[in-house]
Order: C-alpha cells, then structure tokens, then sequence
C-alpha cells in the first residue's frame, strides 16, 4: 500500500475511535475529552511509528554488501 493510502487508514481509525469514545464512554465533557485525548494520541504515535519504520526502509542508512557469488 502506498503512503497515502495507509495515512488515510490510520485518519479513519481516529475518527471512528474518537466517536465511539463520545458513544461509549460518555461521563460527562471532561472525561469525553480526556479519553478522545487518549484515542487520538494513541493512533497518532501508531501512525507515526508505522510512518517511520515504512519511510526508513524507502533509503535504508546501512547498504547491504554483496558477495561476489549474488
């Protein structure tokens, strides 16, 4: 999957997560935005170790070294 793609993915994640905080844990304003706080930063550093480890594999620091015989 392409970059785009997979970033959108993680935006719909968020999304739903966020309302279904709002549905399921609804005590009241603060504690909505402490969880939707929660949901969104969670999904924000999955996106964003998902982002690192797909873009570190796009120009790799180390270049393998190939034997004669490959």
């Amino acid at each position: 999957m392409s970059f785009l793609i997979t970033t959108l993915i993680f935006v719909a994640i968020g999304v739903i997560a966020s309302l279904c905080t709002g549905i399921c844990f609804n005590r009241g304003i603060s504690a909505n935005l402490f969880h939707q706080t929660l949901f969104i930063t969670a999904t924000v550093c999955c996106w964003m170790m998902w982002a690192i480890v797909y873009l570190a594999q796009m120009k790799p620091l180390i270049v393998p070294i190939l034997s004669e015989g490959e």
